[in-house]
């Protein structure tokens, strides 16, 4: 376990700036330790020898004014190293978020980090020792919520310490060496036998640590699947079954803690034991020196004081170390994720650091794809494969076929959740001029140019007006009351006690799943999107409310591109033309 990781410096500039303000406090909180040591060793030394209160007055005054500036010193440090740690999980975790979703951001991709996207997200982690996998959903909500959060430990009182641990020890040795060589000497000999104790036990704990968090990983991930499966564990009576698999996981995760915690108690009884008998030798030799009269009294009070000092800051190093592993282990991990492109089996939306990025043609546009297939990770089967279409502006398409026949892969590769195995999607200019590969594309600036209307829509626990105005955020009430009555939204909307501010509930729960998807539909008229894919808009739907969903899909086609996956022929009147897809294959165009 590196004591500083350079991926965190590179990743995070808060790190940066909080190793800079460490290092000019580490430099103050050792002057300030020197400072105190000489002047409680003149003013022990000078009251033995019988100076009165007005010649030491200074000195105590100093002593005061030195220990007041070491708390505040100490206080402040903390509070800028916390307001630090804040700012580097926000960055990590932004980071993260963009990378997983396929929205990295320009200056990352000059350092080859790519986003998976959400195909990857929706997979599983590979199989730890136990053979277990994890849902990957799970995995990277404990490590954006528990597992950054143990960060703070690590800026807040590791990296202060590990720089005071370089700094003090040497201050030390320096003033020791003046004052008394053969004390130097014995601290110089018995300091390295503390780093070197530290390093053994940081190699045994480093294994349980990350076994631990493994766990915890397996814990929260498992978790968030039963949570969201719950309805469905209830109707088939497997329910017991899972929390009895949490109870084991649980079980676990709570033995691998306190076997890492007693193992950091030990380090700290061996640290403390190692640091307490080096002082008993500085303090045994420098005391009988000092009884046969070869050494003065405020030189041996001078050394007594610091040699505690200089063995400090490695205890604490230690007892810090532990506290913080889980956070390094996160952070390890939020690297390893931020790095895994080439295995995902879906090329990544920025893999290299050569990939440039294409301009998108001003006006319309047209999209053009090219012999394109789609294989997704530990997959024999292409989900898509040969495909050729053009879609222009204006231009509505169906496309139907069996489930699981390639429908909405073609749209995952649309929306740069993945790109394609085989071929080229091309974007372009109606007449064909200005062609720019899509996946050459800022991620950003296509997808502002499309509406997507899922089949299941999410809705947060929010009110009406906001989860409306998540297509276009800076829109102003009149304008989402519009796309409301465009999406036959209106009339439902105002039925709701509080109207416009009502609170959905999670997911929606207050509205059937047919006011669900005109919500969906209103958010794509707010966008108001040149290109609208559109994925299964009636499925499970009554007739009244699949009605007023074709109503307000009619709508939104107008004037705009539009892509309709369906199962049914019943969307024919809307389209210009229907492309039957079956085993990822286009058939007969109708």
């Amino acid at each position: 376990m590196k004591p500083l990781d350079p991926r965190l410096v590179r990743a995070a500039s808060a790190v940066r700036l909080h190793l800079a303000v460490t290092a000019v406090c580490g430099v103050g909180v050792t002057a300030l330790v020197l400072a105190q040591a000489w002047l409680l060793a003149h003013v022990i030394a000078g009251a033995t020898a019988g100076s009165g209160l007005a010649d030491l007055s200074w000195a105590v005054t100093a002593v005061a004014a030195v220990a007041v500036a070491r708390a505040a010193l100490a206080y402040g440090s903390e509070a800028a190293a916390l307001r630090s740690a804040a700012n580097a999980k926000s960055q990590l975790r932004r980071r993260l978020i963009a990378h997983v979703t396929g929205t990295t951001e320009a200056p990352a991709r000059s350092h080859g980090a790519g986003g998976p996207g959400p195909v990857w997200l929706s997979g599983q982690t590979r199989p730890d020792e136990t053979g277990t996998s994890t849902p990957r959903a799970g995995e990277l909500a404990t490590l954006t919520t528990r597992g950054l959060d143990a960060l703070d430990d690590y800026f807040a009182r590791y990296l202060p310490q590990l720089v005071l641990a370089v700094l003090v020890p040497i201050a030390v040795l320096v003033v020791v060496v003046r004052a008394d060589w053969i004390s130097a000497v014995v601290i110089g000999l018995t300091l390295p036998l503390i780093p070197v104790f530290m390093a053994l036990v940081g190699w045994h704990t480093q294994a349980r640590t990350q076994r631990q968090w493994g766990l915890l990983n397996r814990l929260g991930g498992h978790f968030l699947d039963v949570v969201e499966g719950l309805p469905t564990l209830a109707v088939f009576r497997r329910a017991k079954a899972q929390a009895a698999i949490i109870r084991r996981i649980t079980d676990e995760h709570r033995a691998a803690t306190m076997g890492t915690l007693r193992v950091a108690f030990l380090s700290a009884f061996v640290l403390e034991l190692l640091a307490t008998l080096a002082v008993a030798l500085v303090a045994v030799e420098v005391g009988l020196r000092l009884m046969y009269g070869q050494l003065d009294f405020e030189t041996a009070l001078l050394v007594l004081i610091l040699a505690p000092e200089a063995y400090l800051p490695l205890r604490e190093v230690g007892a810090r170390f532990h506290a913080s592993m889980e956070g390094v282990a996160a952070a390890e991990q939020v690297f390893t994720v931020l790095e895994e492109q080439a295995d995902t089996g879906v090329p990544s939306t920025a893999s290299t650091e050569a990939q440039r990025v294409a301009s998108l043609p001003d006006g319309p546009l047209q999209v053009r794809l090219e012999d394109v297939g789609l294989t997704y990770p530990d997959r024999e089967f292409p989900a898509l494969s040969g495909i050729s279409l053009v879609v222009g502006p204006q231009h509505r398409l169906l496309l139907n076929g069996p489930s699981g026949s390639g429908k909405s892969s073609l749209l995952t590769l649309l929306l740069r959740f993945a790109e394609p195995t085989q071929g080229a999607i091309w974007v372009e200019r109606p007449d064909g001029s200005h062609p720019a590969l899509l996946s050459e594309v800022d991620v950003q600036r296509w997808r502002e140019r499309i509406a997507w209307v899922p089949q299941h829509p999410y809705l947060f626990d929010d009110t009406v007006l906001d989860n409306i105005r998540l297509g276009a955020p800076a829109a102003n009430t009149a304008r989402v009351r519009r796309a409301a009555e465009l999406a036959e939204a209106h009339d439902f909307i105002t039925a709701l006690p509080e109207g416009y501010g009502t609170r959905l509930g999670e997911r929606g729960a207050r509205l059937s799943a047919g006011q669900r998807q005109r919500i969906a539909l209103a958010r794509a008229f707010l966008r108001d999107a040149p290109l609208v894919l559109l994925d299964e808009p009636t499925a499970h739907l009554d007739p009244d409310n699949a009605a007023a969903v074709r109503t307000g899909v009619a709508r939104l086609l107008q004037g705009r591109a539009g892509i309709i996956v369906a199962h049914d022929h019943g969307w024919a009147d809307l389209v210009d033309e229907t492309l039957h897809i079956d085993a990822g294959r286009t058939g007969a165009v109708a």
